[in-house]
């Protein structure tokens, strides 16, 4: 048996690890819960299975560990206070449907355990989810929108909103490949939610279960629905019920004997089984006796028999939890009603200062609330923390109506909700975790106060500091919701179209184009009904400016007569006020550059006049003194710059950006633009050659706390800088990300991934790893095949292994076109890696211009330090001169190229082959056709 596993249950390993305590049969059962002839049976069946031949024997097995050989995932399941009692059969018959069908729901009677038991049927089914389990409390949600569903599951997930997608979109994604359990508990007053929530993850996550409690089902074609019984009475004092009563009286000090039992049982019997019911009046034993709890008991039932309150699925819980409300003094009952306005759990200060006392008293009373079980208490070493049921907090909410002291409670929770958001808006550190700790309060007391008209200052605050704070939590589809929330609630129309451009700056973080469109021209309306109308100048320009800057953000993009309209239109307001001038410049360079972007070469396009209304649009920003103005005109005199072939401008204005938004004040819109323009920097210092600040600017992009849930676009430009410098163990890191990213978002085919795939797909064929390069070649196909991949970044990346592989003629074909005939796709970035490579091509196939392409290569790539070591190094090619071509190596070697460094030396022959061919093994490449033969 050595080595072997053996197939015992659960109950057997526990009577097996007691065994191991030389405990007796009598002892085993009695810490159990379970009869000695049951003990007895689980001993036989031991002894026979484990093939020992007498109670010692196994008592010595009982330290050897079972079925180690099955590793299990990590359960992301909530460890309970108190021992799981019970339930064989419901456990047995809910793990099957779990097992065969993709949702199951367990419904059943507030209090009657279906929490618990989901709990332990889904740690029982970890094994069989090669991804884990997951579980999420739904009581914190107040909305009934899909979307706050997909949000609860979201921050259970540890994931944030993806820009470009919804939150449920985002939650389908992260779980599209997965094999996993999710447990979602408390559905029922969300079900419009849930439903159409799991319609759609079920769809497209094939992997995916879903364990669901409630108390009622969701009424969906794919439900199965599993009725979670009261716990059983039957048995000869040993039922279910008996068990938990006795599981749950700590004070205890002795095995119950038989008329305790029955006694016991009695008492279960009359909460009806209900398993909340049974703690509660176990947890008042130790107090009342037997006795005085039967006595208790049976008053409160009677007085809730045919109530108006009482109803079928609540009366036993509610007999139990009047029993116990009506047990407490009346300071405590007060306590227990005021408490009860916390969503999430609560420290003893945060009761203080919402109910107004003293927090010495209040500790006491919390403190004796968790002795009757009324509140569960979570000891850390930062804090202890207080939650009521959501049962007891319903309960209490109901006192508070009684008692007509809601409203002042419901004021108390907001006045402190306030408090805190406004905190947690000046704290660091531990931020997220101090966010996530109240959150679900915060979004609680603005429910309330938003629908009461008496409350709608402290409504308009607290919407307002939770879109700042949901946008920090990179929850930047709620803080969209909540700035235009803020600006629905302000009494002040000049408030409501500052919070309107605040949602406008997240909607762009979001990749949001029409709504950026939408919020800027309700800003301006906004703005007009306060009178201000130079206020209301700036966000009609800025909605046209959007529409040209962000234009592939948009589902929808306006038309150019609309943008001209609106610029049309700011231009008439915006009067002398500093701000709108500026705003209207850049509106105006804006609808200029996008006429000439559609010109057909640069005889075409009136480069001058693009420049000139760029730049006086960043000298009027400039006289503002607003960093964000005066980057998003940078931006336009970047784009102006690239369509000029000023690379080496575009990159130094791009970098401009990046300096004056470091010490702008944080912001959605700070951070939108700084988004923008470290891609823009990427971009630029691409085209200029400066592979060091770049790869820099796109880690920093890369790592971005909003992009961290779409790894293909934040990691993009990264592996195109890291393919350039040939840092091929970094790209095909970098690469597992992006591939794994791309495909969790459903493999969207955008153009703008273009450049990372084929700087990919040729580092595997530098590999020669053809396998791989086919396979970013079939991603490159799903892609399309845009101008931009025809002429700029394909031909470049295919020129480069072409070139390794000793295909000079092949290379110089792939760009045959003169940078003139192709200038839109080349200016930008790519114009000087085309001619430099282009140069070389031309000079190792021969090609009777090669002088003459050299010549103009250096004339358009001088100031570029990897694109002008490449043309030296054709000019030295050309020459025959072997000192220059070394001297090459040092200039790579300097801006941060190992692979075009390895190569030289391989082209330099003799000695310095091999030790070139060396460097590029190191780097993990195939073997470089030879240089040419010198005479």
């Amino acid at each position: 048996m050595a080595g072997t596993t053996v197939d015992i249950s659960a109950r057997e390993a526990e009577v097996l690890a007691l065994l191991g305590e030389h405990l007796s049969n009598a002892e085993i059962g009695a810490r159990l819960f379970i009869s000695v002839r049951t003990v007895e049976s689980h001993v036989s069946s031991l002894l026979r299975k484990l093939e020992a031949p007498d109670r010692r024997a196994l008592a010595q097995r009982a330290a050897e560990t079972v079925r180690t050989d099955r590793a299990q995932p990590a359960q992301v399941l909530p460890t309970p206070l108190t021992s799981f009692v019970g339930r064989s059969r419901e456990r047995a018959a809910l793990a099957e449907l779990v097992k065969t069908h993709r949702q199951v729901s367990a419904v059943g009677p507030g209090g009657v355990g279906k929490t618990r038991l989901a709990l332990a049927v889904a740690a029982d089914a970890a094994a069989d989810f090669a991804d884990g389990v997951w579980f999420v409390d739904l009581v914190p949600v107040s909305d009934q929108a899909a979307t706050a569903v997909a949000g609860a599951v979201a921050g259970a997930l540890g994931i944030g909103e993806q820009p470009g997608r919804t939150m449920d979109e985002s939650v389908s994604a992260a779980l599209a490949d997965r094999n996993a359990l999710l447990v979602l508990d408390n559905c029922e007053h969300v079900r419009d939610g849930v439903a159409p929530f799991l319609e759609r993850l079920l769809a497209t996550c094939p992997g995916l279960t879903v364990l669901t409690t409630s108390r009622a089902r969701l009424m969906v074609p794919f439900e199965r629905v599993y009725q979670v019984p009261p716990m059983s009475l039957d048995g000869d004092g040993e039922s279910d019920a008996v068990a938990l009563f006795l599981g749950r009286t700590t004070e205890l000090r002795w095995p119950a004997d038989p008329v305790m039992r029955e006694h016991i049982a009695a008492v279960c019997e009359r909460l009806d089984g209900v398993a909340l019911a049974i703690e509660l009046a176990a947890a008042r034993w130790p107090a009342l006796g037997l006795d005085g709890l039967t006595a208790g008991l049976s008053d409160q039932l009677r007085l809730l028999e045919g109530g108006s309150r009482a109803d079928d699925r609540h009366r036993s819980v509610r007999a139990a939890l009047d029993w116990s409300h009506a047990l407490l003094e009346p300071a405590d009952r007060a306590l227990l009603r005021r408490v009860s306005v916390f969503v999430a759990p609560f420290t003893v200060d945060a009761a203080a200062e919402v109910t107004g006392s003293e927090p010495g008293s209040v500790a006491v009373g919390l403190a004796r609330l968790a002795e009757q079980s009324l509140l569960a208490v979570t000891s850390s070493p930062g804090a202890t923390t207080f939650r009521a049921l959501e049962t007891i907090r319903q309960y209490g909410t109901e006192q508070l109506t009684e008692a007509g002291e809601l409203a002042d409670a419901r004021s108390g929770h907001l006045h402190w909700c306030l408090g805190r958001a406004a905190d947690l808006a000046t704290v660091r550190g531990d931020w997220r975790a101090r966010f996530d700790t109240v959150a679900d309060d915060l979004r609680a007391a603005l429910a309330w106060a938003a629908d009461r008209p008496e409350q709608r200052a402290d409504a308009y605050r607290l919407a307002l500091l939770m879109g700042g704070l949901t946008f920090t939590r990179t929850f930047v589809g709620e803080s969209q919701l909540r700035f235009e929330q803020a600006a629905a609630l302000a009494a002040d129309p000049a408030d409501a179209a500052t919070a309107l451009r605040e949602a406008a700056a997240v909607a762009g973080c979001r990749m949001r184009g029409d709504d950026m469109y939408r919020l800027h021209q309700q800003a301006a309306d906004a703005a007009r009904r306060a009178g201000d109308t130079a206020a209301t100048a700036r966000d009609l320009a800025t909605a046209a400016t959007n529409a040209h800057r962000f234009w592939s953000k948009f589902e929808h993009l306006p038309t150019r007569d609309e943008t001209v309209a609106l610029v049309d239109q700011a231009r008439d307001l915006a009067g002398d006020d500093p701000a709108a001038l500026a705003a209207v410049a850049l509106a105006e360079a804006g609808v200029i550059f996008d006429a000439y972007g559609a010109a057909q070469g640069p005889a075409d396009n009136d480069v001058p006049q693009t420049i000139a209304y760029a730049e006086r649009a960043v000298d009027l920003a400039q006289r503002t003194g607003d960093p964000l103005a005066t980057s998003a005109a940078l931006d336009s005199l970047t784009g102006a710059r690239s369509w000029d072939g000023d690379t080496f401008g575009a990159a130094t204005t791009a970098r401009r950006r990046i300096t004056l938004l470091t010490s702008a004040p944080d912001s959605p819109a700070r951070t939108h633009e700084l988004i923008d323009a470290l891609g823009m920097a990427t971009e630029a210092g691409l085209g200029a050659g400066d592979l060091t600040d770049t790869r820099r600017w796109a880690r920093q992009l890369a790592d971005h706390p909003l992009l961290a849930e779409v790894g293909h676009r934040a990691t993009s430009w990264l592996l195109v800088a890291d393919a350039l410098a040939g840092d091929v163990e970094q790209v095909r890191a970098v690469s597992a990300r992006f591939l794994e990213a791309w495909q969790r978002a459903g493999s969207p085919a955008r153009s703008v991934l273009g450049p990372a795939v084929a700087a990919v797909a040729m580092i595997h064929g530098l590999r020669g790893d053809h396998d791989a390069r086919d396979e970013w070649d079939a991603i490159m196909g799903q892609l399309g095949a845009p101008p931009e991949h025809t002429y700029g970044y394909g031909a470049v990346f295919d020129a480069i292994g072409m070139l390794h592989t000793g295909r000079a003629r092949q290379a110089l074909d792939r760009m045959a076109p003169e940078p003139a005939d192709v200038w839109k796709w080349v200016t930008w970035i790519w114009l000087h890696w085309y001619v430099a490579l282009r140069a070389e091509a031309a000079v190792l196939a021969a090609s009777p211009d090669a002088a003459a392409r050299v010549a103009e290569a250096r004339a358009v790539v001088a100031g570029n330090p990897v694109a002008g070591a490449i043309v030296d190094r054709a000019q030295a090619l050309l020459d025959g001169d072997h000192d220059a071509l070394l001297a090459v190596v040092d200039a790579f070697e300097a801006a941060g190229c190992r692979y075009q460094a390895a190569r030289t030396l391989v082209l330099a022959g003799g000695e310095h082959a091999a030790r070139g061919a060396a460097d590029l093994a190191d780097l993990g490449l195939v073997k470089m056709a030879p240089g040419p033969r010198r005479a």
